[in-house]
C-alpha cells in the first residue's frame, strides 16, 4: 500500500458512490458538461491567432483534465486508478499538460471514514478474529483502491497492518473502464481515431489484479521466498488467519522514505550499497523470475537503517501491481539491451520486432534513430572508457553519477527530435508498466545521490560475460 501524503492532513471521505449507476451519472453528467465547454472553446479559438490558439488550447486541455482528476478522485475506486495508470499511457498519446494533471492522482489521495471500511473487515474475518486486534481506526496509508491502518495482535503485541479493500470497487472495473473511456473521447483529450483498446485492456486487467488480494498475497509470499537468504531486503509476513478477499493483513515493517534526511546524510558508500540493490532487485526480477513489482512508488520501499552499512535493508511493500512477463518477451527485450550495450543494431531490432516494439516496415531512418536512442538509454551500464558517457557524469573512479544525470530529458529530446512518437504512440502493453518500473529505478538512485556503475552486473544476468 503505497504511502501518499499524510491522511492526517485530509479530511476523510463519509461515503462513497459505489453503484455502477451512481458512478456513471457522475461520470456522464461530467461528460456533457465537457462537451459544452469544448463547443465554446472551439468557437473562440476561430476568433484567435495561431499563437493565441495555441496557448488557449495548453489551457483548456490543462482545464478539461483538471475537471477530470477532481471527478475520479472524488469517485476513488478503480476508476480513479485508471486515471492514474492513464497517466503512464498518456505520455504517448495525451498532452503534456493533462499528463501532469492526472499524474498527480498519485500524490494526493483522501481516506474513507472508518465507519465506511469497517464492515468491510467484519465481513472478512468475523467478529471473533476481529476481536482478536487492536486497530487504529485512523489510516495509515490511503490510496484509490483501498487502505491501510496499523494494528496490533492482543495476545503477543505483534504490531501489524491491515489493508481494506474500499466496498464495490472490484466490482465496478468493468463498468469504470467502459465510462471512462467514453469519458475521454467527450473531453477530447486523447487524438480522434486513436484506437486505445489495448491501453484500456491493460488497465482493466492491472485493476483486476490489483483487487484480488489473495493474488497480491501470494506474490508477497513469493518475493519473501525468493529474498528469504538476501539480508538487504525485507518483505513483510502475511498473516494468513485475518486475510481475505477484501482484507491483507501483514507484519508491520519500519522504515524511512528514501527522500529522508537520515537517509540522505548516510555515506556515499552506504548509499551506493542501497542503490545497487534496488538495480539487483529489478534486474532479478525481470530477466530472472519474469516477475516485476512495477509501482515504483516511494511509498512501496522503505530504507531502514542499521548500525552498520551491512545492517541497512529495504523494505519492500504493496504487492499488488506485480506482474508476470512472459519468457518469450523477456527474451526478446534482453536481446534488445544486449544490442544496445554492444552496439549491435541489427540484434536490438530484432529484439524490438520481436516484441512488436517496432516493425520490419519502418522506414531506415527510424530504425535508426531507435538503436541510437537504446544505446543512449544504457548509458549508465557503459564501460568506463565508453567516450559516449558524458565525463561530467563519472566520478574518480568511473562510477555513474545518478543525480546529475539529465539522461531521461536527453532521452525525449532524441525521440522528439526524430519523430519517434509518429510510430510509437501505444506501445506493446508490457512496456508501458516494466518501462514505469525502470524509471523508477533511476529516479530512486538519483534521489539518493548515488554514484554506482552496475555495468558488471547487468552484463551477468544478460550472460555477456565472455562477450567483454
Amino acid at each position: 500500500m503505497p504511502d501518499k501524503k499524510p491522511p492526517q492532513n485530509k479530511p476523510s471521505m463519509d461515503r462513497l458512490a459505489t453503484k455502477p449507476f451512481e458512478r456513471n451519472l457522475a461520470l456522464t453528467k461530467l461528460g456533457f458538461g465537457a462537451g459544452t465547454q469544448i463547443v465554446a472553446h472551439s468557437v473562440m479559438n476561430a476568433f484567435r491567432g495561431r499563437i493565441e490558439r495555441t496557448e488557449a488550447n495548453k489551457d483548456f486541455y490543462a482545464k478539461q483534465a483538471q475537471v477530470l482528476a477532481d471527478e475520479l478522485g472524488r469517485l476513488k475506486g478503480s476508476v480513479m486508478k485508471a486515471g492514474q495508470m492513464l497517466s503512464l499511457y498518456g505520455q504517448y498519446f495525451l498532452p503534456e499538460e493533462a499528463v501532469d494533471v492526472l499524474s498527480s492522482l498519485q500524490d494526493d489521495t483522501q481516506p474513507v471514514s472508518w465507519h465506511v471500511v469497517a464492515p468491510v473487515l467484519e465481513k472478512q474475518l468475523g467478529r471473533e478474529r476481529l476481536a482478536e486486534l487492536e486497530i487504529d481506526e485512523h489510516p495509515l496509508a490511503a490510496a484509490s483502491l483501498g487502505q491501510a491502518h496499523r494494528a496490533r495482535r492482543r495476545k503477543d503485541g505483534l504490531e501489524l497492518v491491515v489493508k481494506i479493500q474500499y466496498p464495490g470497487v472490484a466490482d465496478a472495473i468493468d463498468s469504470d473502464i467502459k465510462t471512462l473511456s467514453r469519458l475521454l473521447a467527450m473531453t477530447r483529450l486523447a487524438p480522434k481515431g486513436l484506437d486505445l483498446t489495448p491501453a484500456f485492456t491493460e488497465v482493466r486487467e492491472m485493476l483486476h489484479r490489483e483487487v484480488d488480494y489473495l493474488s497480491e498475497r501470494r506474490f508477497t509470499e513469493e518475493f519473501a521466498r525468493r529474498l528469504a537468504n538476501d539480508r538487504r531486503f525485507i518483505v513483510p509476513r502475511v498473516l494468513a488467519e485475518y486475510s481475505g478477499e477484501r482484507v491483507l493483513t501483514t507484519t508491520y515493517e519500519s522504515g524511512l522514505s528514501a527522500r529522508a534526511p537520515e537517509v540522505l546524510k548516510l555515506s556515499q558508500a552506504r548509499r551506493n550499497r542501497l542503490g545497487a540493490g534496488f538495480i539487483d532487485l529489478f534486474l532479478s526480477e525481470f530477466f530472472e523470475w519474469n516477475l516485476v513489482q512495477t509501482d515504483p512508488h516511494f511509498g512501496n520501499y522503505r530504507i531502514r537503517i542499521g548500525e552498520r552499512a551491512d545492517e541497512d535493508r529495504i523494505v519492500l511493500l504493496d504487492f499488488g501491481a506485480t506482474r508476470p512477463f512472459p519468457a518469450n518477451f523477456v527474451h526478446q527485450y534482453a536481446e534488445i539491451v544486449r544490442g544496445a550495450i554492444q552496439r549491435q543494431p541489427a540484434r536490438l531490432l530484432r529484439g524490438a520486432i520481436g516484441i512488436g516494439l517496432m516493425q520490419a516496415e519502418f522506414p531506415d531512418a527510424v530504425k535508426q534513430a531507435f538503436s541510437q536512442m537504446c544505446e543512449l538509454i544504457v548509458e549508465p551500464f557503459n564501460a568506463r572508457e565508453d567516450s559516449g558517457t558524458p565525463p561530467q557524469l563519472r566520478n574518480s573512479k568511473g562510477e555513474y553519477r545518478w543525480a546529475d544525470s539529465n539522461l531521461p530529458m536527453r532521452v525525449a529530446n532524441v525521440a522528439a527530435r526524430n519523430a519517434l512518437s509518429r510510430y510509437f504512440r501505444v506501445p506493446p502493453r508490457e512496456i508501458v508498466f516494466l518501462h514505469r518500473r525502470i524509471a523508477g529505478v533511476f529516479i530512486m538512485l538519483a534521489t539518493m545521490n548515488v554514484e554506482l556503475n552496475a555495468r558488471e552486473r547487468v552484463l551477468s544476468v544478460l550472460g555477456l560475460e565472455a562477450e567483454t
